[in-house]
Order: C-alpha cells, then sequence, then structure tokens
C-alpha cells in the first residue's frame, strides 16, 4: 500500500490517496490533504462539514448522502463545493479521514 509523509507523519493511503483507516486520522493527515486540495484556511465551516461527516460514519460506517449532508450543516450544495473544490466525496471524506464513497455523496 502506498504512503505518503507529511510534517514527520507517514500515512498509508489506497490508489485514490484516502488513508488507509479512519482510525489513523488526525489533524496531520486534515492539513496534508487541505494543501492537496489547494485550500489556504480551514475554517469553522470545513471543521463543521468535517465533523458531520466524521460523526455520520462513525454511527454508520458511510458517509451520508449529499443532501444529508446539507441538510444537517445547513450549508447549501454549492457552498459546500466552495469550501471543497473537489467535492464533497472526495476533498470533504478525504479530510475527514473516510474511505473513499461508493455511492453518491
Amino acid at each position: 500500500m502506498p504512503s505518503v509523509e507529511f510534517e514527520g507523519s507517514t500515512f498509508s493511503i489506497d490508489e485514490d490517496g484516502f488513508i488507509d483507516d479512519f482510525n489513523n486520522w488526525n489533524e496531520g493527515w486534515m492539513q496534508y490533504v487541505k494543501q492537496t486540495e489547494g485550500i489556504e484556511e480551514l475554517t469553522d465551516e470545513h471543521h463543521k462539514v468535517i465533523t458531520v461527516l466524521q460523526e455520520y460514519y462513525k454511527k454508520n460506517g458511510i458517509a451520508p448522502m449529499v443532501r444529508i449532508l446539507s441538510k444537517v450543516t445547513g450549508y447549501k450544495l454549492k457552498y459546500i463545493y466552495e469550501l471543497f473544490p473537489s467535492g464533497p466525496g472526495k476533498g470533504a471524506c478525504k479530510m475527514a479521514g473516510l474511505p473513499k464513497p461508493t455511492g453518491c455523496v
């Protein structure tokens, strides 16, 4: 399995660049993904989306569908794409440490 190093930490990743195990997520991973996604600064809104994704995943074992994410955060889908330019499935789920979504996130 490939790995990446960032600020002294090594993360095992899958072929799509997602962290290998949700339990290996930490702030360093979030900062790494922020950099690779081209996000300049993580705001409270970013953290809210990440927290919602992680809590839903812990409870259900999958990422929430986009409409659920939008409803729970109160953010319109367009705004979520502004926060995470590569989208809720690729950028937000990756940053939150979730596995690559298989359906429509």
